[in-house]
């Protein structure tokens, strides 16, 4: 999806200055420059799976079982 796409510049303006020591600490922690860190941090928010629904979820589950086996007024103690 982003392999060999063209790069482009990204400015971010008006962060905190927690943010912007927080950014430099994790950077330096990884090895890295704040820039290559920001870049990582976007990349992996970004580029995550998409989230199922409930329903996807839902319809993705094995049917087996009968209902009286999920009923937790049968269970003994």
């Amino acid at each position: 999806m982003w392999g060999a796409a063209m790069a482009t510049n990204l400015v971010v303006r008006n962060v905190e200055e927690e943010l912007t020591l927080a950014l430099k600490q994790q950077a330096a922690a990884h090895g890295r420059s704040a820039e290559a860190e920001h870049r990582e941090i976007l990349r992996a928010a970004l580029q995550r799976p998409k989230r199922r629904s409930l329903v996807e979820f839902l319809l993705s589950m094995p049917d087996v079982g009968e209902d009286k086996d999920f009923d937790a007024r049968n269970v003994q103690e």
